[in-house]
């Protein structure tokens, strides 16, 4: 029998034996570089248009999400999985939903989506259309994608002219359904990306209104994926799925034991010329910097191309075009460093990220683990490096409480920071007469190249 929503005044213990009776548990830590299992795709039956665009895509074995996920998916049952970015779990979810809409079973096209995939953030949706258009490309299927910010009207006029599966944030996705350009009444597969991140980021409620007016949940699938899965992510799932089956991978080190991580203690003033040192010694590769505040977003980024770094900025105010173009040329190796805070870097998928500096500690030691996790990715290995200054220290004990480990301190010689050129004002600005944050005069270098070729 389908499980369906409890009342407000349910008790929610009741969700501890729905997930525990339904539950694929594997812990992960005797083979971390084991990225891949002995299943392949082509054991599984698959037609041939999904086979082809795997075989486009260079896709011949599973990563363990896939590994675990597709049997269940591919047979009509409900999945839960838990499973960060860089996992595989897009490819497993959009295999499911082609082969839903390609069988008999289907109702077929019509003007209304058949799938709908809903991801927190535009760079999220983005790249799930993206992995959607290159997989699924001999399918015959009509993928939209819609999110806020940009083509308002040429994205209307793409639902409208009919879709097979749409992708897109919550908010432009309940725009146009409040207008009465696209039902979701024939609604065969539901997928729900980055759960908790939707916590995070305020659009449960949205969540909720979307999977009430889909059909009733005995009637269509629903897959949900989640970095973490607190009570309230079992919750949604337990008022929106079907007796759904969960696959957790759960690792005995909350990081990747892949992963160098270090940590220094800079005075403020020295952050950025320390910064500046650490970067020009690094070998060529993709860095990403976190920030905690845009302003200081801003500041860094504006400092390291003052003084030769190939940088640029990634926050919630750069406009999307913007962003989408910045993302592009970090990928594809022109900007050697991306300097971000955490919700402008939130469901970013980029796969050969080298280095993450955590320029400001994090606040919440679960974002600690998201920031380092952005490297290290598909077997490969990477460097985590800390700054702990006056400001953010004291975040430091919750940090290695929470990932069980103490960081080993890197030593640096204030003597022996560079000199820094101050950076120009922002534009519109006029230039202060402050102090240099930062900055002690004189140029110096950008990045040390390593002259190898990159791979975008």
């Amino acid at each position: 029998m389908p499980r369906y929503a409890p009342s407000a005044s349910d008790n929610v213990k009741a969700i501890e034996p729905f997930f525990k009776d339904n539950e694929d548990s594997v812990t992960e830590n005797s083979t971390p570089q084991q990225v891949l299992t002995d299943t392949r795709f082509d054991s599984f039956d698959l037609f041939a248009p999904v086979r082809q665009g795997l075989a486009d895509a260079g896709f011949e074995k599973c990563t363990p999400i896939q590994d675990r996920t597709l049997p269940l998916t591919l047979a009509g049952k409900d999945v839960a999985g838990q499973a960060r970015t860089g996992t595989g779990k897009t490819a497993a979810f959009l295999l499911t939903v082609f082969q839903r809409l390609l069988s008999a079973d289907s109702v077929g096209p019509g003007p209304n989506p058949r799938s709908i995939i809903i991801a927190p953030t535009r760079e999220l949706a983005i790249q799930i259309h993206r992995d959607a258009e290159l997989l699924g490309k001999h399918t015959g299927l009509r993928t939209v994608l819609t999110y806020g910010g940009v083509d308002y009207a040429r994205q209307r006029e793409q639902i409208a002219g009919g879709v097979d599966i749409l992708i897109g944030t919550p908010g432009r996705l309940i725009d146009y359904f409040k207008q009465g350009v696209y039902n979701l009444k024939h609604i065969e597969v539901a997928v729900l990306d980055e759960a908790d991140r939707m916590f995070d980021l305020g659009f449960i409620k949205d969540i909720r209104y979307l999977f009430r007016r889909m059909p009733p949940v005995d009637k269509r699938q629903t897959l949900m994926f989640s970095a973490t899965f607190p009570l309230k992510v079992t919750e949604l799932a337990y008022e929106h799925m079907n007796d759904a089956e969960t696959i957790r991978f759960e690792e005995e080190q909350v990081t990747s034991d892949r992963v160098t991580q270090v940590v220094y203690y800079p005075a403020n003033r020295e952050k950025l010329p320390l910064l500046v040192k650490l970067l020009r010694g690094m070998p060529e590769g993709h860095v990403m910097v976190f920030v905690n505040t845009r302003h200081n977003t801003d500041r860094v980024a504006r400092t390291l191309k003052a003084n030769g770094i190939n940088s640029a900025m990634l926050a919630g105010s750069v406009p999307q075009k913007k962003r989408q173009s910045l993302l592009k040329r970090f990928h594809d190796g022109e900007i050697d460093v991306l300097v971000a805070t955490d919700v402008a870097a939130r469901g970013l998928h980029i796969p050969d990220v080298s280095h993450v500096i955590n320029y400001d500690l994090p606040q919440d030691a679960a974002d600690y683990v998201h920031r380092i996790g952005r490297t290290a990715r598909l077997g490969a290995t990477g460097d985590a490096i800390s700054f702990a200054c006056e400001d953010y220290a004291f975040h430091l004990p919750e940090i290695e409480e929470y990932i069980e480990m103490s960081l080993p301190v890197e030593q640096h010689d204030p003597d022996d920071l560079p000199e820094l050129e101050r950076p120009r004002p922002p534009r519109g600005k006029k230039k202060s007469s402050g102090k240099r944050g930062g900055g002690r005069g004189g140029r110096g270098g950008g990045r040390r190249r390593s002259g190898g070729s990159r791979q975008g």
